[in-house]
């Protein structure tokens, strides 16, 4: 591992000499939020923010990508046919992705990309992005990044990680990807001896002002159908009304539909992101819904992410800490309590034990 020093008056410039072999994302201020974009020439990254308002994940996995183009002309060659859709094979450089937004990826990996099946869609997208992190030295208060396996200086996902310290940047190249990103952008400076010791302490003030915990330990031995049957999901569900926010902001979420849509004669088959929070998301063609009730499809996010998931993959909950789906419901659903609660469950006495977040 090789430590290099940036000073932040060369930053704009490694960043457009970046663009002329990458296509570059990073954050931007849109209106009061930021979020990632592709940015244009002379654009620059905006570090201002503590988290972007969405996740990266469409960088890899778009809310709608056209997946096939066809033809209904039958007096076409082509009729019948369904023609994968040309995409652009330019490597991507994303810049500025927080360190639990990176190890989201590495989670949806293990959906994507397994040794029985490959997504060749996002296996592409992902394989031609290089990571460069940005280390967070103030968590927001909604984040638990500590309690789900990362944290605000973690390097997991990472081809590299950047630390803001003053008027300079210190930057931990992590592999040869990123190595290579450094080199084309001329961030090339070691940094002195001491820097090394200055990131371990700033990741430690980092980790204190994540205050927020949530616990995890006893999700695995908890039985499924006790967590199922609970008497609580009634309560969590109360105020939810289906919007999908929620999923929509998620780093981890990974539902999609896909869908036909034609105008004339030319159509297009779409993959677009879904929400389980949905009443169409299960509604089965003979009008059965396995999940017709909002209590259903509440206690169907929450088991996914915090039961599901733990026994499949045995590696975790399928949960970063980022704290988007707790700033952004409408309602006040916190995924903090209600991992507390499942985790502190006693089916004997129906009690769960609700800790402060």
């Amino acid at each position: 591992m090789k430590i290099v020093q940036i000073d932040k008056s060369q930053w704009t410039s490694g960043i457009e000499k970046l663009k002329e072999g990458y296509r570059v994302f990073a954050p931007v201020k849109n209106d009061l939020f930021h979020d990632f974009k592709d940015l244009e020439k002379g654009e620059a990254p905006d570090f201002n923010f503590q988290n972007t308002r969405l996740s990266p994940k469409s960088i890899v996995y778009p809310q709608s990508e056209i997946l096939f183009r066809y033809t209904l002309d039958k007096n076409s060659e082509e009729y019948g046919i369904l023609k994968e859709d040309e995409k652009d094979k330019t490597p991507k450089a994303v810049i500025g992705i927080r360190p639990c937004d990176a190890y989201s990826f590495i989670l949806v990996k293990r959906n994507f990309d397994t040794p029985y099946y490959k997504d060749p869609y996002w296996v592409e997208e992902y394989q031609k992005s290089t990571f460069i992190g940005l280390a967070c030295n103030d968590p927001c208060p909604t984040c638990f990044c500590t309690s789900t396996g990362t944290g605000p200086f973690d390097e997991q996902g990472l081809d590299a990680l950047v630390i803001d310290d003053g008027d300079h940047y210190l930057a931990k190249l992590l592999t040869e990807k990123g190595e290579k990103l450094f080199s084309a952008a001329g961030w090339t400076t070691e940094a002195d001896p001491s820097a090394e010791g200055r990131i371990e302490e700033l990741k430690s003030a980092a980790e204190s002002k994540v205050t927020s915990k949530v616990g995890t330990d006893n999700l695995k031995s908890q039985k499924m159908l006790d967590l199922y049957e609970a008497p609580f999901w009634e309560e969590v569900a109360f105020s939810c009304i289906n919007c999908g926010t929620c999923t929509y902001v998620c780093p981890t979420c990974w539902c999609f539909d896909i869908q036909d849509e034609t105008y004339g004669k030319q159509g297009v088959r779409i993959r677009n992101w879904d929400t389980c929070m949905s009443p169409l998301f299960t509604l089965h063609a003979s009008g059965h819904n396995p999940r017709g009730s909002k209590v259903d499809r509440v206690r169907q996010r929450f088991m996914h992410k915090l039961k599901y998931y733990v026994d499949k993959y045995d590696n975790g909950i399928q949960c970063v800490g980022c704290g988007r789906c707790v700033r952004m419901c409408p309602v006040n659903i916190d995924i903090r309590r209600v991992c507390n609660m499942m985790n502190s469950y006693d089916p004997e006495s129906c009690v769960c034990e609700v800790t402060s977040v």
